[in-house]
């Protein structure tokens, strides 16, 4: 298997990854005990949020369609403009990956959307990774350029994105049970959860707007000081958490309030299907599929390194060319910017880390891509590097060295002609690293 093929083979195995988690399948095929189940309500709402919501949205309206209960209204919230899914369901593009003024239109428009639902009526919340910025209008006291100054600064920060979703739904409108409680009169809600975060932690996918938030005040104000953001976040964002926890302003909905607990919530696809999918492909093609625990976390150039010398390991390598092993991981990385002013994103900064490492491999190449099809503000979902990535990143007249100090690992790989470009996915469940050895 040459270059080519190794790259093609990774591309393959990728795609096989993301069909996987096609969330319009996925929730079609949830959705079957629910669709035909006695209508003992007035009917359904839909209510489609994040990244995948067009596509869960679709498959959504034609199940109801299908049974003989066409949707009595909803929402989609996306982070792009198209058709609706259903004459009945309202499309409003909000922003990515901090919220702006769509955002503050689209918490606006479900707003109203909730007001309309009759009591009785059930709702099924369609729940995938974005929403905290799609829907991120902020609460009573917080200005909108606040708010979206706080989403910057976390970006930058380095911190997870469970880290960062506990601290962004204390002050935005739905997040944090918030939405549940505004659906408190209505009948049935299910909430089905196309899962971007480690652990498919229920609370942090989303910013967790149906479901009970088991962080506090106290809590937030700790995580906010411990990243050095505390004395550079709005006051008014200070003085919300103050009143928090002296009473005044109450906190979000926890484990035991009816609103939330009444809620049932369905994973429908995750991180780790993606992966199985991978490993089914990866044997198909002639590969010893090898699925790594635990997910990857950390600084994305660290892991880069780390896989790499994974990769060069002549203890771990296949003697047999027969039996060439494909590493396959999950997981989502942090870039911490700092002041740097790069272009890049997580996937794309492991993968020219890892390149540097791989110089002159003659058979090892890695593949990292995240799930949505944009890794970083990028047209790129990542890249696949091999031992002669980083030379032909100098051959086309850069300095790749300078390139990853300064986050600029866009440029890096688009001279070497390394990036993945998928356009968006319709999904999102992290990111998959795969490799070859």
């Amino acid at each position: 298997m040459n270059s080519m093929d190794r790259k093609a083979a990774l591309r393959e195995i990728y795609q096989a990854a993301l069909d996987a988690v096609a969330p319009g399948p996925a929730l079609t095929r949830a959705l079957a005990p629910w669709a035909h189940a006695p209508r003992d309500f007035g009917g359904v709402w839909v209510i489609a949020l994040g990244k995948a919501a067009r596509p869960m949205a679709e498959a959504a309206a034609h199940v109801l369609t299908a049974a003989g209960h066409a949707p009595s209204g909803g929402l989609v919230v996306a982070p792009d403009n198209g058709p609706r899914p259903h004459p009945s369901i309202a499309v409003v593009v909000g922003d990515h990956p901090e919220p702006g003024a769509g955002s503050l239109a689209a918490a606006e428009s479900l707003e109203r959307l909730v007001q309309r639902i009759p009591a009785g009526h059930a709702v099924w919340v369609l729940l995938s990774g974005g929403t905290t910025s799609l829907i991120g209008a902020p609460q009573p006291g917080i200005a909108p350029h606040e708010l979206t100054a706080l989403y910057a600064r976390l970006l930058r920060s380095g911190l997870d994105i469970r880290a960062m979703n506990r601290v962004r739904k204390r002050f935005t409108r739905w997040s944090g049970g918030r939405l549940a409680l505004s659906l408190a009169h209505a009948g049935l809600v299910h909430c089905f959860i196309v899962s971007d975060v480690i652990g498919d932690d229920l609370a942090a996918i989303g910013s967790g707007p149906c479901v009970p938030d088991p962080s506090t005040a106290p809590e937030v104000r700790a995580a906010l000081v411990a990243a050095g953001l505390w004395d550079q976040i709005a006051p008014s964002i200070r003085n919300h958490l103050d009143q928090v926890e002296n009473g005044r302003i109450p906190e979000t909905p926890k484990a035991g309030d009816p609103a939330v607990d009444r809620v049932e919530s369905h994973l429908i696809a995750t991180n780790r299907v993606a992966l199985e999918a991978a490993g089914r492909r990866a044997a198909e093609l002639g590969l010893v599929p090898e699925i790594v625990e635990p997910p990857i976390v950390g600084e994305a150039a660290k892991v880069g390194t780390t896989l790499a010398h994974a990769l060069l390991n002549p203890a771990t390598a296949a003697s047999d060319p027969a039996e060439r092993r494909c590493l396959i991981l999950g997981g989502e990385t942090t870039v911490t910017l700092g002041a740097a002013t790069g272009r890049g994103g997580r996937s794309q900064e492991l993968a020219l880390a890892a390149a540097r490492d791989l110089q002159g491999s003659e058979y090892a190449t890695l593949l990292a891509a995240g799930t949505d099809g944009r890794d970083g503000p990028t047209d790129a979902a990542g890249a696949v590097v091999d031992g002669t990535t980083w030379e032909r990143i100098s051959a086309a007249g850069r300095d790749p060295e300078q390139d990853l100090r300064h986050h600029d690992s866009y440029a890096a790989l688009d001279a070497a002609g390394a990036l993945i470009k998928t356009g968006p996915t319709g999904t999102n469940v992290m990111d998959i690293v795969l490799g070859i050895r």
